[in-house]
């Protein structure tokens, strides 16, 4: 079976969203100053989301001092997704949400199916990606389980060195 995940130094799948705030998003027309990170999470039924989501909230403005622009993305409704960013505190940062099933299989998440009822029927696990200003794919990250993360202070750490040694991106060698 081909691996179809998205391989880093190409370019990243389109992701048009609508956000919490009435208004489009869509990746292909962001203009970082060094990357676009988009944070996938489970959605409000998620304990751990919560908190990783609030640990980014704490560094959101560091990530965005490093030419870094964020937006946190679920499956979730609008009113769900209204409901993590408010009682989350994570305002200001964006909130895509109602992301496909289609567009999570695009971008190498994980699926599940609900098997509670505060769980939707299917969700995307967590993930994260790195997207350079030209749409170039630089990390990507996913997790079929809700407690691996990424280490958001670690990557913070590096991003000026990304940029000051011109870091490629690993993991190229498509299957």
């Amino acid at each position: 079976m081909p691996d179809t995940r998205p391989v880093p130094g190409r370019p990243a799948p389109d992701l048009k969203l609508d956000l919490i705030i009435d208004a489009k998003w869509d990746l292909a027309e962001q203009d970082p100053g060094a990357f676009t990170m988009i944070v996938f999470y489970r959605g409000v039924h998620c304990p751990i989301c919560r908190s990783f989501l609030t640990d980014l909230r704490g560094v959101y403005d560091d990530f965005l001092s490093k030419g870094v622009e964020v937006i946190n993305v679920s499956m979730d409704t609008h009113e769900k997704a209204t409901k993590a960013h408010e009682e989350w505190g994570l305002d200001p940062i964006p909130m895509g949400y109602a992301l496909t099933e289609e567009q999570a299989r695009a971008w190498g998440l994980y699926l599940s199916e609900g098997r509670t009822d505060a769980e939707p029927e299917t969700f995307s696990e967590p993930g994260l990606a790195l997207v350079t200003p030209d749409g170039t794919l630089y990390i990507a990250e996913a997790s079929s389980a809700p407690f691996l993360r990424p280490d958001l202070k670690l990557l913070l750490s590096k991003i000026d060195m990304i940029r000051e040694k011109d870091y490629p991106p690993r993991g190229t060698l498509a299957a």
